[in-house]
């Protein structure tokens, strides 16, 4: 069975929906006893997941049933957060339903980064996950709801060829939206009223994690979960467009080594040796002390969840931006943590300091953002760029030529023979009007 669940999911190029986009094809292909439907919606404003558990939790449970079909799993937990109600009361309905007793409701904290993957496995099954490690190897699958919803659709040979976006911000009106991978930004931002500033910048995300666009004729793509409008001086904005020189150096002179970081870190409060005040450190000693030769180390355990720039710090500044320049400049140096083996130890203080979702979204200032916008139809656009690589992994070969007339589902792009990667699928009907710099575009006939 499992094998045909494999096959199934990898022609569908379902891929995880809540940001990295690992091939969900590989993920399934493994033994573990529990499997964990991350329904967190852990960054603020965003509400496509919670959506989907009120809208869609029968697609969504076959989806998880066949995850649990595959993995061999006895028990899954569909965990999110008690203050999405409605959704609450669509996934308990149907948990009591499940005649096999596999699948469980699971009330998640209202906290900030819950969905992180590594402390999700820690509130619900109190397991550690090891430093610099994944949650297979606590015997724990943790896949996003989207991707369990695509899951399903995949049995179903329907390939992904569309997303659920929540468009928020200084836009006409907020939604959650279903769209073509490959639409391009403008266009939605257009379908949602256009935004309501003349001087504003897009992030591609959430605004804890996401990116700022450079610009808006990019498209949507297999993992865009969020666009959010808002001013171009706004506080979210700044820190994301800094140059990354500018950002160590206003750092390394800065920071007062007060430790808040490291204290609310959530690596850290889960045992992991990240120390992000000693990373900090480092920018004024550089790398000829031993101590801070290894705090640079340390940047390979952050999680990029940004708590320690956008809710700890005291200063202002970046650790989260200066953590992920070290740990670039490591890997790209062939680097890897490398842990003890040893199994971290929860901090002992680590459930007083959850950071609270509505206290992360005042220090934002985009509480008024807040809005828990419903599913709006009706989008169709003329034009889609897909790109080839929308996913961990190589690229996509592309097997369509300009002028190719194709019909939404259609394969356009391959895995590359024995490589990590996911197929690519047309997600409107139309001609092949170029393949240019990976991405090909498609306008509807």
């Amino acid at each position: 069975m499992r094998e045909q669940i494999v096959e199934k999911v990898k022609n569908a190029g379902v891929v995880g929906a809540g940001g990295a986009g690992f091939p969900t094809h590989v993920k399934l292909n493994t033994d573990v006893d529990t499997v964990l439907v991350n329904g967190a919606s852990c960054e603020p404003l965003l509400m496509s997941d919670p959506h989907l558990m009120d809208q869609e939790i029968d697609t969504v449970l076959a989806g998880l049933n066949t995850i649990l079909d595959c993995t061999g799993a006895k028990k899954s937990y569909i965990c999110l957060k008690g203050k999405h109600g409605k959704a609450m009361k669509s996934v308990q309905k149907a948990v009591d339903k499940d005649s096999k007793g596999r699948i469980a409701l699971f009330e998640l904290k209202d906290f900030y980064p819950s969905g992180d993957e590594q402390v999700l496995v820690k509130e619900v099954t109190g397991r550690i996950v090891p430093e610099g490690g994944i949650p297979l190897q606590v015997g724990v699958v943790v896949s996003n709801v989207e991707s369990i919803f695509n899951v399903a659709k995949a049995m179903n040979d329907i390939p992904l060829t569309q997303r659920y976006v929540t468009i928020t911000g200084e836009v006409g009106q907020d939604m959650v939206v279903k769209v073509p991978v490959g639409t391009i930004v403008s266009d939605l931002l257009e379908f949602a009223g256009g935004p309501t500033i003349t001087d504003y910048r897009v992030i591609d995300g959430g605004p804890m994690m996401g990116k700022v666009l450079t610009d808006i004729d990019q498209p949507v793509t297999k993992v865009t979960s969020g666009l959010i409008v808002l001013p171009k001086d706004h506080n979210v904005i700044s820190q994301k467009v800094m140059d990354p020189v500018k950002i160590k150096r206003i750092t390394g002179t800065i920071c007062c080594q007060c430790t808040h970081c490291t204290e609310l870190c959530p690596r850290k409060l889960l045992g992991h040796s990240i120390n992000p005040h000693k990373i900090m450190r480092s920018l004024f000693t550089g790398d000829t002390d031993d101590i801070d030769h290894k705090a640079r180390k340390e940047a390979l355990l952050c999680c990029e969840c940004g708590v320690c720039e956008k809710f700890a710090c005291p200063m202002g500044i970046s650790p989260r931006e200066v953590n992920v320049l070290i740990k670039n400049e490591l890997m790209g140096d062939g680097k890897r943590w490398q842990g003890t083996g040893e199994e971290p130890k929860n901090h002992p203080f680590r459930n007083t300091r959850y950071v609270p979702t509505k206290r992360l979204m005042q220090r934002l200032n985009i509480t008024k953002y807040d809005t828990h916008p419903t599913l709006v139809e009706g989008f169709v656009p003329d034009v889609v760029k897909i790109p080839l690589n929308q996913h961990i992994g190589a690229p996509a070969v592309c097997l369509v030529n300009q002028g190719d007339n194709v019909t939404k589902g259609d394969l356009i792009g391959e895995i590359p023979e024995n490589a990590l990667g996911a197929r690519i699928h047309a997600s409107i009907d139309g001609i092949v009007e170029s393949i240019e710099a990976g991405v090909v575009k498609i306008r509807k006939i």
